[in-house]
């Protein structure tokens, strides 16, 4: 989400995610495999000692009933999800782990193959630039240990995106068409292509739709293309991917009670911003090489780049002086926002696994460097020159370590730390001659910034196996967030605060994993402490350094394989979020729902010839977004059942997909009126839809 996309739902509320699936034994298997529902792995491979993880893997994607991103991290014990804009395959949504609500997007880390995705903005991911095709599994890591191995930013948990590869699989083409709800349509297609040591990989799609609201029409266009060289001493690798998205925003549905108004009964498709709109293009490049030192040591050095460019509009109405009426068929430009940012980095880092005075020993360790370049002018429509323009420049290089041993057969002990030194430079350039609307002539110029700071983090861990049944887990940990360029930029127009402090987070975490017959279960206790913690004062109309807050909850997990052909899986989550001192001490922090649950089921009705699988999910109630003071009404609680029923014969695969099949009117996020009780703005999601999805492998 973008400054611009924050400011808009700011004004909305004042003004009212090495194998690949397209290869013949994937495909074949897709529908019918039931792999254990928790397993461990990160950047270390192992996974991080002492810490929560779970991996999504390829054909759970291929046969969930959501088909995006986001929608298939929600079924994740302790992640929640957030809407603004319809839900068309997860454009813009928030995905937010161990509950920072509006702030999960900067406190959850997301990587693309171990390499940051998050930039300093507050755009966070754009989740449907990323081929379901192309991901091999999702690693998600709850807890802010993460922080050791890849930065600030993973205060509340990592999310790893690992994509496919062409290495070690044989040639093959898969081609995919769907069709669904509000003429939703998709065409998917991948390859790969070998030859002696030299593979390719390469997968795209594209994806068009009305959206489920008035201006809330979305195309995405993405390629992904992935060559690898592979010897016996290693590997050299290069990938790169493009993304292009137009995306309508339709603002809120207004409910005041004072004044008779429930838009959500009366007009719950339509657009408060009828012309409003958001587009992107990204291009990304990363390139490297593996090399095996000796045995168990490897030498991994890439590096990339990664260019974003972003255009918002946004419109108010015609007004007359005479009737006192607004003529919403009348568009008047308002604001004109292009962005760019650009980010290069250089990733070097020693593997090693061997035995140290008798003990196994693993080791990761090397450096990181990030440097970013955000430009942004603001001008009154497009072609009008820039009455402001914002620069920042972020540079960070940090050196890290994290290191397991295995004390003695079934006690492992990690250790790990990072420095950091994060460098920023802002300036705001105002242009008083450049016309502008009265939303953006009232501005005040910020002051330059230039600063650096040192920050840590560090990470303990243990673990302890009880017989080949039960294993004891737990960890403690410190992490860090700087702020970045949205919330150094306030979301008032006239104001502007580059001098906002690093946040910073120690949190412990304790559990049990447990095999015993068919059931694999995991279930774990966690206490998060902050300081600092950045968040936006709808009082103030400003982001801000808060007093301290605090995360504690529990997750409970839990599959079981009843046959052959039958998995159960299911989750418990109890998540408090709440702020510890200040005017809101003992308050719930926005949008972070206290209990959320889910369950599904896979059945192999017919072998591979017909599968079924079924989702239920739970989110309880939350505060509003803006309702720091707890007194305004709640998002409401909602369940939501999913199912897909999919099927291969030979070469052809077919599915058809039913979420909300109980046609569920909801919402998950609204902004609260800091002035009038009962006054919010909601953002209404679909109901029933449907998709139906078929194609062929060769």
């Amino acid at each position: 989400m973008s400054c611009l996309d924050r400011f808009d739902r700011r004004a909305a509320s004042a003004a009212a995610l090495s194998l690949l699936l397209a290869t013949t034994a994937h495909a074949q298997t897709a529908d019918t495999a039931l792999p254990d529902l928790y397993v461990t792995a990160t950047r270390l491979d192992a996974g991080i000692t002492g810490a929560s993880t779970t991996v999504i893997t390829a054909e759970e994607i291929a046969r969930s009933p959501e088909q995006t991103v986001p929608g298939i991290l929600s079924r994740q014990t302790g992640v929640q999800v957030s809407n603004m804009y319809g839900g068309a395959n997860g454009a813009r949504s928030t995905v937010d782990i161990r509950g920072f609500g509006a702030t999960g997007i900067s406190n959850t880390l997301v990587l693309i193959n171990g390499r940051r995705v998050d930039v300093p903005d507050l755009q966070g991911v754009d989740w449907g630039s990323i081929p379901l095709n192309s991901i091999e599994r999702i690693e998600v890591t709850r807890g802010s240990s993460g922080g050791v191995l890849y930065g600030d930013g993973a205060v509340g948990g990592v999310i790893n995106i690992v994509t496919k590869s062409g290495a070690k699989v044989p040639p093959s083409l898969r081609v995919e068409g769907a069709y669904g709800s509000f003429n939703q349509s998709e065409g998917r297609v991948s390859a790969t292509m070998t030859r002696d040591a030299h593979a390719l990989a390469l997968f795209g799609n594209g994806v068009q739709a009305d959206g489920y609201r008035d201006n809330s029409k979305y195309r995405q266009y993405n390629g992904v293309a992935d060559y690898r060289y592979t010897k016996d001493w290693g590997e050299i690798y290069f990938n790169t991917a493009v993304s292009d998205q137009q995306l309508g925003l339709p603002g809120d549905r207004s409910v005041d009670p004072a004044r008779g108004i429930n838009e959500l009964i009366t007009d719950r498709r339509g657009a408060s911003t009828p012309y409003d709109f958001a587009k992107q293009q990204q291009v990304t490049a990363t390139g490297g090489f593996l090399y095996a030192l000796r045995p168990g040591t490897e030498l991994i050095v890439d590096g990339g780049v990664r260019r974003r460019a972003q255009q918002y509009g946004f419109f108010g109405y015609c007004f007359d002086f005479i009737t006192g009426e607004v003529d919403k068929g009348c568009p008047v430009p308002q604001s004109y926002t292009e962005t760019t940012l650009t980010t290069v980095s250089f990733t070097p880092r020693l593997k090693a696994e061997l035995d140290l005075f008798g003990m196994p020993w693993r080791s990761m360790s090397g450096f990181d460097f990030y440097d970013s370049s955000y430009e942004s002018p603001r001008s009154w429509f497009n072609g009008s020159p820039a009455y402001r323009q914002y620069d920042l420049t972020q540079t960070t290089l940090a050196g890290y370590a994290m290191n397991t041993v295995t004390v003695r057969p079934g006690t492992e002990v990690s250790v790990g730390g990072r420095v950091q030194r994060t460098s920023v430079r802002a300036s705001d350039a105002i242009d008083p001659s450049a016309p502008c609307s009265a939303y953006g002539c009232f501005i005040t110029q910020a002051r330059p910034y230039d600063d650096a700071s040192y920050n840590t983090a560090w990470h303990i861990g243990l673990e302890q196996r009880l017989g080949d049944m039960i294993t004891l887990f737990g960890r403690a940990a410190q992490s860090f967030r700087v702020p970045n360029v949205d919330e150094r930029i306030a979301v008032r127009p006239g104001t502007a605060d580059f001098a906002l402090q690093t946040q910073t987070s120690r949190d412990i975490e304790a559990g049990v994993r447990a095999h015993v017959g068919i059931f694999d279960m995991q279930w774990s206790l966690y206490d998060m402490y902050l300081e600092n913690e950045i968040h936006y004062r709808p009082d103030l109309f400003a982001n801000v350094n808060l007093d301290p807050t605090r995360r504690y909850g529990s997750e409970a997990m839990m599959s079981a394989r009843v046959t052959d052909t039958i998995l159960l899986k299911g989750g418990v989550a109890y998540t408090r979020s709440v702020f510890r001192e200040g005017p809101f001490a003992g308050n719930d922090v926005p949008l972070v729902a206290r209990n959320t649950a889910s369950a599904g089921v896979v059945w192999n009705i017919l072998d591979e010839r017909l599968v079924f699988t079924g989702d239920v999910r739970f989110v309880g109630s939350r505060r509003m977004d803006n309702d720091q003071a707890n007194r305004q009404p709640l998002v409401p609680a909602v369940t939501l059942v999913d199912v897909r029923l999919g099927g291969r014969f030979d070469r052809y695969f077919w599915s058809v997909a039913v979420q909300n099949l109980f046609d569920q009117e909801y919402f998950d996020y609204a902004v609260a009126s800091t002035a009038a009780l009962g006054r919010y703005n909601a953002y209404p999601l679909a109901g029933r839809t449907f998709m139906v999805r078929a194609g062929a492998t060769f």
